[in-house]
């Protein structure tokens, strides 16, 4: 989400870094690229005016601080504005009533509703400790019910049944009664898809929220839709009292145009961002990382959450141990790094969390090479037996031959994998000797090598 915003604001912002004094005109002329760079992202053009506006007063307006120059000030100014627009600070689910607290979900069809919610029950559940139960009011969809009861089922929270026959506000009234029954914290309802223009639906739905008295009222919109994302949002608010919004399929929303306009042209905060089809692909909306990721800054607070949820601190724990004692690092750790940096959204995820990251300039799809070629070498090393992983050694003509056969890959393709290991190997001994690879795989939870060389298009070097 947001390359192309980032990129144009990155490279325009760099041209002032080495201005010795801001003028008016070239922060003019700098302000006409960002509002290009804006549109482009699809963020509506009231917003931008309005942005471009308070950008451009405060750089012309404000004393340079000592310890910056003039091109960084302007770029310090750019990130509290996109910090401002975006929401100033995360707005969390406020649960704090009597239980069950109840929020109500709503939003277009085809917009992610289903699977929110069963993402939005596993972050209560896992991160929280809360009791959570979901039910599904979308008699329209039988298919809806069903899912809603798989996903419950998966993630082992509380499914109060439901059918299309039924009344939506009697589902919901039965809900709350099993919910308080069931002594649970929080009861999610799902409901239909719906159009704001049907009026009949948003009558229902209002008479649904009614009977649900919920604390929350959640917005969920596809955020690859721009500008449509933020004229139904709007359009919602104004039948249903909403407490905030969140943005699906952000993962392949490269311009990130609703994000920057949903929360100033509706005044609702953005509370949560879903990412990829996985049920723990759900962050909450902190403005000040996104302005961080879209300025190249990196989100440093992110990749520790995620490290923090994500990476078996177990399997690090006794690969640290294991390398205290001298003992190697041997091709099954080497899969296990792999399978750590999959869990935390793989490698393109990582890299945009990382401080300067964003200014290297790498090729279109590289990062995506760099993953493919970690994933067939897991494939690769699957295919080999368990003392083949542990002695490398072995792995000569017939044997390699053999393995090729069994991943469905290509000697050189085993060959490469062999290599990228031979040097991470020599990586973790070399940190493991000096005591800094305990340090980082403690802090990161057992991601070594976030430092290293990236192969670009497949070359040797560290795989990650």
């Amino acid at each position: 989400m947001f390359e192309q915003l980032g990129d144009r604001l990155q490279g325009t912002l760099k041209k002032l870094r080495g201005q010795a004094r801001l003028t008016e005109e070239n922060i003019s002329d700098a302000m006409r690229e960002v509002r290009i760079a804006l549109l482009e992202a699809d963020v509506s053009l009231p917003v931008v005016k309005s942005f471009i506006g308070k950008v451009k007063a405060k750089a012309i307006g404000t004393d340079v601080s000592k310890s910056l120059n003039p091109g960084q000030m302007v770029i310090k100014i750019v990130q509290d504005e996109l910090v401002e627009l975006m929401g100033a600070a995360n707005d969390a689910l406020n649960l704090a009533q009597t239980p069950p607290a109840v929020i109500l979900v709503a939003g277009l069809q085809g917009a992610g509703k289903t699977t929110t919610v069963g993402k939005l029950a596993n972050l209560l559940k896992h991160r929280e400790g809360k009791r959570v139960m979901v039910v599904s009011a979308d008699v329209y969809r039988p298919a809806a019910i069903l899912q809603l009861k798989t996903l419950a089922e998966s993630i082992d929270v509380t499914y109060h049944p439901s059918s299309a026959d039924q009344n939506p506000v009697d589902i919901v009234n039965g809900a709350k009664l099993a919910a308080k029954n069931a002594v649970m914290d929080v009861l999610i309802v799902d409901t239909a898809g719906r159009l704001h223009v049907d009026q009949q639906l948003m009558q229902e739905i209002k008479a649904v929220h009614a009977a649900a008295n919920p604390v929350e009222t959640l917005f969920v919109v596809d955020s690859m839709t721009g500008q449509d994302a933020v004229v139904s949002a709007k359009a919602f608010d104004e039948a249903l009292p909403l407490t905030g919004v969140i943005l699906t399929k952000t993962d392949g929303d490269a311009r990130g145009g609703a994000a920057l306009s949903i929360r100033e042209v509706t005044g609702k905060p953005i509370k949560f961002l879903g990412i990829g089809e996985k049920i723990d692909g759900i962050e909450a909306f902190h403005p000040d990382r996104i302005a961080s990721r879209i300025l190249g800054m990196g989100d440093v607070m992110t990749l520790i959450e995620e490290a923090e949820q994500k990476v078996d601190k177990e399997k690090a724990e006794k690969l640290v141990k294991k390398l205290k004692k001298g003992k190697g690092f041997d091709l099954e750790d080497y899969r296990d790094q792999v399978a750590q940096m999959n869990n935390m959204g793989g490698i393109e995820s990582l890299m945009g969390k990382l401080p300067g990251m964003g200014n290297l300039n790498l090729p279109a799809g590289a990062m995506g090479g760099v993953m493919g070629d970690m994933n067939k070498s897991v494939a690769i090393i699957n295919s080999m037996t368990p003392k083949e992983r542990q002695f490398p050694a072995l792995i000569k003509g017939s044997r390699k031959k053999r393995i090729a056969l069994g991943s469905g890959t290509q000697i050189q393709d085993v060959n490469k994998t062999l290599k990228q290991f031979t040097q991470m190997q020599k990586m973790m001994k070399k940190m493991g000797s000096k005591g800094k690879m305990m340090k980082m795989m403690r802090g990161m939870g057992g991601m070594p090598g976030m430092g290293g060389k990236f192969p670009p298009g497949g070359g040797g070097g560290m795989p990650f």
